[in-house]
């Protein structure tokens, strides 16, 4: 039949293709330097076909395929008569330029197909001409009992030596490295759960250092070595007032200022004002009247809360009876010896009132043991200087506030307590305690798993 687009065109090409005469030129196209289309067309085929695959690649064609063709055929018998590589090169182009255009469209339709399916042979294609009769038809047998899905695990696994991998592989080779390819044992899980431990102790300790370091550091701190500026004071008549009152006690070499100027007895208030030094109870009479005087000092405070004071008073469990302090106020200097020394709960607002068959006293009172609020470490001394018969009385307001107090001033709250007291606190520490609790669940669960 006529082609439509070549009407004056019926003769066959060499390749089988029905092309215009060389004199003719496709519609809609222009002739180019004297040539047509069809000429270059021509010439395109005639180089396709011109020459054969190479000999060593038909010959590892032929050699795996389980169904060979004539062609296939034809190498394979070439390739196992034990000739050289150039005469099996020689005959097989003989044999390619004698088949008619159909045939040689289908030894280039192999030739298409087994490239597409190269990666079954693994390293076998190319070098199938150098290697023994032996090996090749070892392989040949190897490929057609093969299924394909261990074909395509072959190919994966050339891929991977040649330096490429799947994320399949990346995964895989993790997980064995993870689980140490399947194979742990008791003695593993053993050092994974000690691993995990250890860090979790080193969290806690710092954690705890943290918010609760005064209970650490107090047993340390020794003001009678640090304040070294501070001179030891032998009498009263070392001792000059100065234009900050301060209470002075030579044996753990402490000098602090005092502070008068509160008006509450409001615990938290109070412990504010502890950051600034010793404080004077409100409640309580002043040096130079008759009554109880009394001061709050801490013992050991949290590093982190503000304030410069924070052990004022953390030795004040090593004066005993017939040590001295003193306390300065108003340009006088107040002597007082030690009498008592005693332990009591933050309830026992006791300690606060007049003590019976002493005339005027000064007690100093701090949290015990250093660094917490359980108890309160009570030293009670009696004034010896000046004369207590030339104090005057103590007010009314101030003995009558004595009965509103409910509980004895601390060491204020921890660093972990105003923490909890904020809302970002809050917060944080409830998602942070969440996830820690979710994360153990999980690890159990693989532990369990494993």
């Amino acid at each position: 039949m006529d082609n439509p687009l070549f009407p004056n065109q019926n003769e066959p090409t060499d390749d089988g293709y029905v092309l215009p005469p060389k004199s003719d030129v496709i519609p809609g196209e222009q002739a180019t330097g004297g040539r047509s289309a069809a000429e270059l067309i021509r010439e395109k085929l005639a180089k396709i076909y011109a020459t054969e695959p190479d000999a060593k690649t038909e010959a590892a064609e032929a050699e795996v395929s389980l169904h060979p063709s004539k062609h296939q055929q034809f190498m394979h018998s070439l390739s196992s008569s034990g000739k050289d590589l150039a005469t099996i090169q020689t005959e097989w182009h003989n044999y390619y330029i004698a088949l008619p255009p159909e045939e040689k469209r289908q030894v280039w339709q192999e030739f298409y197909e087994s490239n597409t399916q190269a990666s079954q042979y693994g390293q076998f294609v190319g070098v199938v001409a150098e290697q023994p009769e032996e090996q090749l038809a070892a392989h040949k047998n190897e490929v057609a009992a093969t299924p394909n899905k261990t074909r395509i695990k072959k190919k994966v696994h050339h891929k991977a030596t040649s330096g490429e991998r799947s994320a399949a592989d990346v995964r895989e080779a993790i997980r064995n490295k993870v689980s140490a390819g399947g194979k742990l044992t008791p003695k593993h899980h053993l050092q994974s759960l000690l691993f995990g431990l250890g860090l979790g102790l080193v969290a806690v300790v710092i954690f705890l250092f943290g918010f609760f370091n005064e209970v650490i550091l107090a047993p340390f701190i020794q003001p009678s070595r640090t304040a070294a500026a501070t001179p030891i004071i032998i009498g009263a008549g070392s001792v000059a007032p100065t234009a900050t009152p301060e209470v002075i006690i030579p044996k753990i070499n402490v000098e602090i200022p005092v502070d008068y100027s509160q008006t509450t007895t409001d615990e938290s208030q109070i412990e504010n004002a502890l950051n600034s030094g010793v404080v004077h109870y409100p409640t309580t009479s002043i040096p130079g009247q008759n009554g109880n005087t009394a001061f709050f000092g801490h013992s050991s405070n949290n590093i982190f809360n503000p304030g410069k004071y924070k052990f004022a008073f953390v030795l004040l469990h090593t004066l005993v009876p017939g040590d001295t302090f003193y306390l300065t106020k108003d340009s006088k200097v107040y002597v007082y010896k030690v009498f008592s020394k005693t332990i009591v709960d933050p309830s026992d607002v006791g300690v606060l009132d007049p003590v019976a068959g002493h005339s005027a006293t000064a007690t100093l009172i701090t949290c015990d043991p250093p660094g917490t609020s359980l108890k309160r470490l009570i030293i009670v001394g009696d004034q010896i200087s000046p004369d207590p018969a030339s104090n005057t009385a103590a007010s009314a307001q101030t003995t009558a506030a004595t009965s509103t107090a409910t509980s004895l001033p601390g060491n204020g709250q921890t660093l972990w307590g105003r923490w909890w007291q904020t809302g970002i606190g809050k917060l944080v520490s409830t998602v942070a305690i969440v996830g820690l609790i979710f994360a153990l669940w999980r690890w159990i669960l693989a532990v369990g798993r494993g």
